[in-house]
């Protein structure tokens, strides 16, 4: 170990979740002469009806299954660093599956990884973790976090200027980009965080856990919501909520069919809304006080289109709002292509106006704005 290694030792828990990215972030810190210990977080699990899959039992959780457990501790063998467990159940079933539920319930499509992220398997992650001594949280997260001045043309007022600050920015590989789901951090929490992977492709990655021989290098990820079974939630959904079915109609308000509760729809969605013999249909409207379910039958029809929407629960990763009206480009979900757009402030609300419409703007989900590669912020989507 060089001097300046030992300078610069620091003492990091690693989120590992068994996989390959996870698995890769933790060697690489090991490498770099910091003391890491493993952290393997257990989640809330469904215990399944037993006319669910011919039996009882629980149903495993796909982030923290027994075989995810082995493979973890599999790494950490090969790796030379401790692996401990910690029970995560309580405040993920409260923080994550109970809001999960809730917003179904009222309309909304929420994003159970952002949820998640903030308040459990990274942020509640470093509360206990600075409480036992350590100096940082790692995650395998492809996202890059740099110390350093904020956007120079300053968007932010000039106090922000005066300091250095913690920002986020997309990772190096953008078809694995990650930092969507980071948008809710604040400058404490970024303080304690790190993302060994930000500056690595996957295809890096996964020649590294080769190369590095770890047990868990070949294994396929999962991209599903983790505590609902299979890959569609909405048989979740049904065993949790009281749904009530009622009519399909189309929007010049001919019935058409019966939904089968209107939590189990979203705005653009074509699957799950089967018409005998006609259609396709799309989901296009859900009047949650008639029980109506509206549909029309081209996926490009103007009425899934809207050029603004208002958000709430807003961050600024600087800490400080930026002075308003600005420019910036906007996600509305996942893998959504950045699109220009300006942010406004209407009354007590924000919001965004596109430069170009956009398709099945979704309540519940998240905005998050990025000024080129770098994350501004964002807030949940409340009205399109």
């Amino acid at each position: 170990m060089t001097y300046k290694k030992m300078l610069n030792k620091k003492r990091i828990a690693v989120a590992m979740s068994g996989g390959v990215d996870s698995s890769v972030a933790a060697k690489l810190l090991r490498d770099q002469g910091h003391e890491v210990v493993g952290i393997f977080l257990h989640f809330w699990k469904e215990n399944q009806p037993p006319l669910l899959k011919g039996g009882r039992g629980d149903f495993e959780n796909k982030c923290c299954s027994a075989q995810t457990l082995a493979d973890a501790r599999l790494v950490a063998d090969k790796i030379g660093i401790p692996l401990y467990t910690l029970n995560f159940a309580g405040v993920f079933k409260k923080q994550v599956v109970d809001n999960f539920l809730d917003e179904y319930s009222k309309g909304q499509t929420p994003n159970p990884c952002v949820r998640c992220n903030k308040l459990v398997k990274l942020g509640y992650l470093i509360k206990q973790a600075k409480k036992l001594g350590f100096d940082y949280v790692a995650s395998g997260h492809y996202a890059r976090l740099r110390r350093e001045f904020p956007i120079s043309k300053s968007q932010f007022p000039k106090k922000v200027n005066k300091k250095l600050i913690y920002k986020l920015y997309k990772a190096r590989d953008e078809n694995k980009d990650q930092s969507y789901f980071l948008y809710t951090f604040d400058q404490k929490e970024l303080a304690h965080l790190l993302f060994p992977l930000g500056n690595y492709t996957k295809t890096q990655v996964r020649g590294l856990a080769k190369k590095f021989k770890l047990p868990v290098a070949e294994k396929k990820e999962s991209q599903e919501i983790c505590f609902t079974p299979g890959k569609s939630h909405n048989e979740f959904l049904k065993r949790h909520l009281k749904l009530k079915p009622g009519a399909i109609k189309t929007m010049s308000g001919k019935i058409i069919g019966r939904h089968q509760g209107l939590p189990l729809y979203t705005v653009g969605q074509r699957k799950h809304i089967a018409i005998g013999g006609t259609g396709p249909y799309y989901a296009a409207k859900m009047d949650y006080k008639k029980n109506i379910l509206y549909v029309v039958n081209d996926g490009n029809d103007k009425i899934l289109y809207k050029n603004k929407l208002i958000f709430k629960n807003v961050n600024w990763l600087t800490g400080v709002e930026p002075k308003l009206p600005f420019k910036c480009q906007a996600v509305i979900r996942y893998r959504h292509k950045p699109v220009k757009c300006a942010v406004i402030k209407v009354g007590k609300n924000y919001q965004v106006k596109f430069a170009k419409a956009q398709r099945a703007i979704t309540p519940g989900q998240s905005v998050v704005f990025y000024s080129g590669q770098e994350i501004l912020g964002g807030g949940i989507i409340c009205q399109n």
